[in-house]
């Protein structure tokens, strides 16, 4: 299976993907991770994402479709894949596109991950990350032992900016805004597919699942 995974903001999106890997071989591949690593250990990549970043641009599309064909080869394309966070514009898009029509390996489909809003937010917003050593919680599924308290290094929990319910509420509508036109280009190519994602991942998964094996993707 050779699939991306696209949804808003708290769709699950990673998780998703995480149990395809580890219940159907599939590779998950994020984009976010890839970055992350590269800027981690200081790679000319990762300093050149970083000074984009740390300007407050986005990262070109042409050089997010170079780093992610750099990882689609070999055995990805074999034993197949499934994108996460990539790709988030139609320029990317065409531009995965091109590179696999060049290796022969086209997309098998693209799953829009569905939520009601009021999941999303809630999702999202209930994330509290430790000031001391950056550990993640979450108030409805990964709560900590003490209230307000890091479990590793007992320092206070905070809300990021980002994280807030006005904020996030923004970014969801910008998020529907921007992903239209990537919607119609899989639309258009009889790629995209619908998946519900309220409730519990697992439930989630099992929707997925059942799209996957419908379709011929995992047996």
């Amino acid at each position: 299976m050779r699939i991306v995974l696209l949804g808003p903001p708290g769709a699950g999106k990673g998780s998703l993907a995480s149990l395809t890997e580890s219940q159907l071989g599939a590779p998950h591949i994020s984009t976010g991770d890839i970055f992350r690593h590269e800027i981690a250990r200081g790679s000319t990549l990762g300093k050149q994402v970083q000074r984009i970043v740390g300007s407050g641009k986005l990262v070109p599309d042409a050089l997010v479709v170079r780093v992610m064909a750099s990882r689609l080869t070999g055995r990805r394309l074999r034993e197949g894949f499934v994108l996460d966070g990539f790709p988030r514009t139609r320029g990317q898009a065409e531009g995965l596109e091109r590179v696999l029509a060049q290796r022969k390996a086209p997309l098998d489909g693209a799953v829009y991950i569905t939520s009601p809003e009021s999941t999303l937010i809630r999702r999202l917003s209930g994330r509290r990350v430790c000031s001391g050593c950056g550990a993640i919680y979450h108030l409805h599924t990964m709560r900590p032992k003490r209230p307000g308290r890091c479990d590793r290094c007992n320092e206070r929990l905070s809300i990021r900016k980002d994280d807030h319910p006005v904020t996030v509420r923004r970014r969801l509508a910008v998020d529907r805004a921007e992903v239209a036109p990537l919607l119609r280009f899989y639309q258009q190519r009889k790629l995209l597919h619908y998946v519900n994602g309220a409730g519990r991942i697992e439930r989630a998964f099992e929707r997925l699942l059942r799209l996957y094996r419908r379709q011929g993707w995992a047996g």
